[in-house]
């Protein structure tokens, strides 16, 4: 992950040598080489997705491109801070170091779950989730397109409302292989301790508007911003809102920075002439500079 990026722009490199400067050990190593069982450890997980990402929009940047908006699902959030100069890479860097540590140190393994529910609406679900709490958490974590939302809680109360949700007409619901129910009220303890270090942390304004995860609205102001990564802790992130948010704006061309198709996947069934690009690599690089029609260097 990320050693293409690495090997060909000098800017990619950049990120990856201060992610192994910050953190005091080989995060390049581990994104480039495994072992895979260390880089699935969430606290691992997280500053090497944002460090592969970063080194997918720093080489984009030293080329031109220049966004109206950004946005990122989750920790993405965090990578869209850094590319709207909000924070810094190394403050970053930390920062979902430690929010990967308190996630995963806020619910002990095995007790959380997280599910997939496809081909419901989301005031059904929502239904589905209350009536399958029992006195434990179940809601919806992730609303990530109008046939997909995820919902994270107690693993009983998420095994109750995957149930449920197929009596009540869902295609289909999938447990999925997480280590912890994030975005949802079980993150509490993390979301505090995650809150102390936002507070010490350097936020400047954005040099655009950044689409939060909360609200699905556009903030500038970094007080703000900072507010919206404390919550989306334990909070669904409305990412299928955002996009509509996004669209509504005139947006034509979306990109997605980083490694993997997901978020792009999740953009279907779009007006015409909208474009839905990837970054991940140098020939994914390459052919968003010339559809955007940016010569290359």
């Amino acid at each position: 992950m990320g050693r293409d990026l690495f090997e060909h722009f000098p800017e990619s490199q950049e990120v990856f040598q201060a992610a192994d400067r910050v953190l005091g050990f080989s995060l390049s190593s581990l994104c480039f080489d495994g072992p895979e069982e260390q880089l699935k450890l969430t606290e691992n997980t997280q500053p090497a997705i944002l460090a592969a990402s970063m080194a997918a929009w720093k080489a984009l940047s030293a080329r031109g491109v220049r966004p109206d908006f950004v946005a990122g699902h989750s920790l993405g959030e965090y990578s869209a801070l850094v590319a709207a100069g909000v924070l810094s890479l190394e403050e970053a860097i930390l920062l979902v170091r430690h929010r990967g540590r308190y996630m995963q140190e806020a619910v002990p393994v095995g007790q959380g779950s997280m599910a997939a529910i496809l081909g419901l609406d989301a005031s059904s679900l929502e239904a589905v989730c209350r009536d399958a709490e029992q006195g434990q958490i179940v809601s919806p974590a992730n609303y990530n397109s109008a046939q997909q939302i995820v919902i994270a809680g107690h693993k009983e109360a998420v095994d109750r409302a995957v149930v449920l949700a197929r009596e009540r007409g869902a295609k289909r619901g999938i447990l999925l292989p997480v280590s912890a129910p994030f975005h949802c009220p079980l993150m509490q303890p993390a979301q505090e301790r995650l809150a102390a270090d936002l507070q010490n942390a350097a936020f400047a304004p954005p040099c655009c508007p950044v689409v939060c995860n909360v609200s699905a609205l556009p903030v500038l102001e970094p007080d703000v911003l900072r507010e919206g990564l404390i919550r989306q802790v334990s909070q669904a992130v409305r990412w299928q809102q955002s996009m509509e948010f996004l669209l509504r704006e005139g947006v034509t061309v979306f990109m997605e920075v980083g490694p993997g198709k997901v978020l792009s996947g999740l953009l279907k069934k779009l007006p015409e002439g909208i474009r839905v690009l990837g970054v991940e690599d140098a020939s994914t690089l390459a052919a968003a500079l010339q559809e955007l029609e940016i010569a290359q260097v």
